[in-house]
């Protein structure tokens, strides 16, 4: 990686725009396949002395916080969830130690930049052309970067997202590449209705995947088993943002996240 993106420069914003530059180089590098439905597939997302970093600099366990949504419905028996998070904006990192919160804010305002997400759009067209039509790249979107931690007995059934979100990303940060088989399924739909296994992302350094949502984008997690210690991943989700009620409850729900993670630092 090119010295200006090092976490130890001073000079900040150079630092962000030279990491947005290299992610937006990798997701035009991604490779694009058709089935079961369009998405990308990463081999190598960050430059390696970084991802150096981001395996040195994880947070603690106490630094997680809850995951809601799907996830919660499978807690273990004794409360401990099974999947928890920490938002990568400015306000929620601010807590951790120097050099994690020096790390941590770069990428997240990297990842949270134009250019990364005018790249996505880019390389997502035949998605997002599906469901937007043909003025998709006008559509508002509003990236949310969180750090994401499961432990075993984590899973997630077939799915498709939320209509809120417009383009999902999730890039792996395993140590190693002993558990490929945790990666992200994507199941096909066929015409019968059922929704069979078509292909697995291999949960393999320093990679991951995206897509832009649509009604086929069926995808699901088998249980993360006892020889995963951790399966953390950053997973980019760019929410639709053209209308005020997405606009407001897009910033109402990251200001309410806010004021609950700070009640929790406090208590």
């Amino acid at each position: 990686m090119d010295q200006t993106v090092s976490i130890a420069r001073h000079d900040r914003l150079r630092a962000v725009d030279a990491l947005s530059d290299y992610v937006a180089r990798s997701i035009d590098g991604a490779r694009a396949v058709e089935k079961p439905f369009f998405h990308l597939e990463f081999d190598h997302v960050f430059p390696d002395d970084l991802y150096g970093q981001i395996l040195a600099l994880m947070p603690e366990s106490d630094d997680y916080r809850p995951m809601h949504g799907r996830s919660k419905g499978h807690d273990l028996e004794d409360g401990t969830h099974t999947r928890v998070k920490i938002d990568l904006f400015p306000e929620y990192i601010r807590n951790l130690p120097g050099p994690k919160k020096a790390l941590w804010d770069l990428v997240g305002r990297a990842l949270c930049s134009e250019k990364v997400k005018q790249a996505f759009v880019r390389r997502l067209a035949p998605g997002l052309s599906k469901r937007f039509g043909a003025d998709f790249a006008k559509v508002g979107l509003y990236p949310i970067p969180i750090l994401t931690r499961d432990i075993p007995g984590y899973l997630i059934t077939p799915h498709t997202d939320t209509h809120w979100k417009g383009i999902t990303v999730q890039f792996y940060l395993p140590a190693d590449d002993a558990n490929t088989d945790v990666g992200t399924i994507f199941h096909s739909v066929e015409p019968d209705g059922s929704k069979p296994r078509h292909s697995q992302m291999r949960f393999a350094r320093n990679s991951g995947y995206a897509f832009a949502v649509g009604s086929d984008t069926w995808h699901s997690a088998d249980p993360v088993h006892a020889g995963v210690k951790t399966r953390d991943s950053i997973l980019l989700t760019y929410f639709v943002d053209r209308d005020v009620l997405q606009v407001l409850r897009n910033r109402g729900k990251r200001l309410g996240n806010f004021l609950l993670n700070e009640v929790r630092h406090r208590v």
